[in-house]
């Protein structure tokens, strides 16, 4: 349980969650720890519920279903993601942009998420999962996946594609790219070989430091890593009309840099959560790709270690918290 910024996780027993009448009880299998569950811990996401249960890469089996549940039974698979609710009646709710709500609920950060051995979950914002594959190997889908995908879609249909931190939503999304049979472009902390070598096996055309020139530029180029600096880096890198994406919720300052290299209507954007449509595209399209995860498994009660060796790049692909 999270309960101060800059504190480690406290291990809480707290009452059994009850669903509400549109809400499933979850009896968690595995969750996955993200660098967003960092950045509350570190208390570079302001305004946390507090006391809070982190968690929104949750994978595991209904328990017991609200009286209005009609999209689950008990015993069923189901993954819930970091976007746990949203108002319906904002102009970007009407508009096709839920992902933007005014007043939106986020799992693990709003409401109570998934380091722990049961949860509850808003029905509409859950995603029926198949019986294949471990939970913990599905636990990353549940951002990492998507926010990779999300962030593709917004960098355009370019065939050489770069990808600053080659972590968890990365290695997912070098998979995609691959059977779509674009080019990937790794890019990893400087000096971090093992990194560049894991991304050259996920099948990267080329693999090197984050301040690196590529051999050739990129139509695009998605930032994972918190780092500000990387976008004057990303934008040297692209051709005339491309596109870097900043995919993180949380970026260091990003200095200043000189106009000619925006110039040539490059574009700069960056990413905010995401739609079910994006859930409902990705998880069918993993699962045509064959997505494998690479994990690293945690005890609950090594929380705190999981997020510890994230924070010091000594996590291979993700980590996942086994319930």
């Amino acid at each position: 349980m999270f309960e101060a910024a800059g504190k480690p996780l406290a291990s809480r027993e707290i009452a059994m969650p009850s669903p509400g009448a549109d809400e499933v009880l979850i009896k968690t299998g595995a969750c996955g720890v993200c660098r967003t569950d960092l950045h509350i811990v570190d208390g570079e996401l302001k305004h946390p519920k507090l006391p809070l249960v982190p968690g929104h890469e949750i994978v595991g089996r209904v328990a017991s279903c609200g009286k209005n549940v009609q999209s689950f039974e008990p015993g069923q698979r189901v993954g819930v993601p970091w976007l746990g609710y949203t108002c319906g009646a904002c102009a970007y709710c009407d508009g096709g942009q839920e992902n933007l709500c005014d007043a939106p609920r986020f799992t693990g950060y709003d409401v109570d998420g998934g380091y722990a051995e049961f949860t509850v979950a808003h029905q509409d914002y859950c995603f029926a999962l198949p019986d294949a594959g471990s939970d913990a190997e599905l636990a990353p889908l549940l951002c990492a996946g998507l926010i990779g995908y999300r962030a593709l879609r917004l960098a355009g249909e370019g065939r050489r594609v770069g990808l600053y931190g080659f972590g968890a939503a990365a290695h997912i999304l070098a998979q995609v790219l691959r059977f779509q049979e674009r080019e990937v472009f790794a890019f990893t902390r400087p000096g971090d070989n093992s990194g560049q070598d894991f991304a050259r096996s996920l099948g990267a055309a080329w693999a090197g430091d984050s301040e690196a020139q590529t051999p050739e530029p990129l139509d695009a180029a998605i930032i994972f890593a918190p780092v500000g600096s990387l976008v004057p880096a990303a934008l040297k890198n692209v051709r005339k009309g491309g596109v870097v994406v900043c995919a993180g919720i949380h970026m260091s300052d990003i200095p200043g840099f000189p106009y000619e290299i925006l110039w040539g209507e490059r574009v700069v954007r960056s990413v905010a959560n995401l739609t079910r449509k994006d859930g409902d595209e990705f998880f069918a399209l993993a699962g045509q790709a064959q997505i494998k995860t690479e994990i690293k498994v945690f005890d609950l009660q090594d929380a705190n270690q999981a997020l510890e060796e994230l924070r010091d790049g000594e996590v291979t692909g993700a980590a996942v918290l086994e319930i």
